[in-house]
């Protein structure tokens, strides 16, 4: 029965959060639990995609891209695919009508990777664009649950809630993505001579991105609120401590949010939500 096969696909596309992202599984956890089904399945979508860019060294991944994208549109026309990942996905995509345009524009940030290594202000905003605000207006498809007018409304606020968030991976992963991979997003810097002042800028993009997605999460439905709050104020604790810490020890280590101060921004997360005082 087919209906196996979805089972074992949604498990998957768990799974996968689960094993990449506690910190994503514990939003996940806060949403109403019509929504953990279809996020999960969008951030399996989204963690494959990442992970030939990022992790496939000795294969070819322009080759492995660009199968994953035809597979990609390949399940969602037929509505099944036995990538249990792709299954999974191309059911969350048929059921909220998730469009075409937000795919291909994430498929298409995934593939700069392959190729650039430094960043102009245009290429930077097209891929903070692609890699990270269209994948808040594919989970924002889903909690409007079909309403286009709230969708339309709320698409500014996610979609610069999601650049937000990246931007401050960027910090948190400057080490591993320059050292590692050679990258530098961030346009017009030199990593190797960041400064306060270079620092500061950056930060202040940030704040302007938090404060317009913070603005949203208060206008969500309930059933998301919770969810989205907490990772938003997971990564506001993580800026919080990037913005304490001298430029130069950015590319000496990763900031983290130990696990056990996870726990406790989580307690305060919900409390803020059910007291309606976020």
């Amino acid at each position: 029965m087919k209906s196996i096969f979805d089972s074992v696909s949604k498990k998957t596309s768990k799974m996968v959060t689960g094993q990449y992202s506690t910190s994503f599984s514990l939003g996940i956890h806060f949403l109403s639990r019509d929504f953990h089904e279809p996020i999960h399945g969008i951030y399996g979508f989204v963690r494959f995609a990442d992970e030939i860019v990022d992790s496939f060294h000795d294969y070819n991944k322009k080759e492995l891209l660009a199968e994953f994208r035809r597979d990609t549109f390949l399940s969602i026309e037929r509505g099944i695919s036995l990538n249990p990942i792709l299954n999974s996905f191309q059911k969350v995509v048929n059921t909220y009508k998730i469009e075409r345009e937000l795919i291909d524009t994430f498929l298409d940030s995934m593939e700069m990777d392959l190729e650039k290594k430094e960043y102009s202000d245009e290429g930077y905003k097209k891929y903070i664009l692609g890699s990270a605000e269209v994948v808040g207006l594919m989970c924002l498809r889903v909690f409007m649950e079909g309403d286009d007018t709230f969708y339309y409304e709320l698409k500014p606020y996610a979609m610069g809630l999601g650049s937000a968030f990246q931007k401050i991976n960027f910090l948190r992963d400057l080490n591993a993505d320059y050292l590692g991979m050679g990258r530098i997003y961030f346009p017009k810097v030199n990593v190797l001579e960041l400064n306060e002042e270079t620092k500061f800028e950056i930060e202040k993009d940030i704040e302007a991105d938090f404060d317009l997605g913070f603005s949203g999460i208060k206008k969500l439905p309930k059933k998301a609120r919770l969810g989205v709050y907490v990772a938003y104020i997971y990564y506001r604790s993580l800026f919080n401590k990037i913005k304490k810490i001298e430029a130069e020890q950015l590319l000496a280590e990763r900031i983290r949010i130990a696990n056990s101060h996870k726990l406790v921004l989580l307690a305060g997360s919900y409390v803020r939500n059910s007291l309606n005082i976020l």
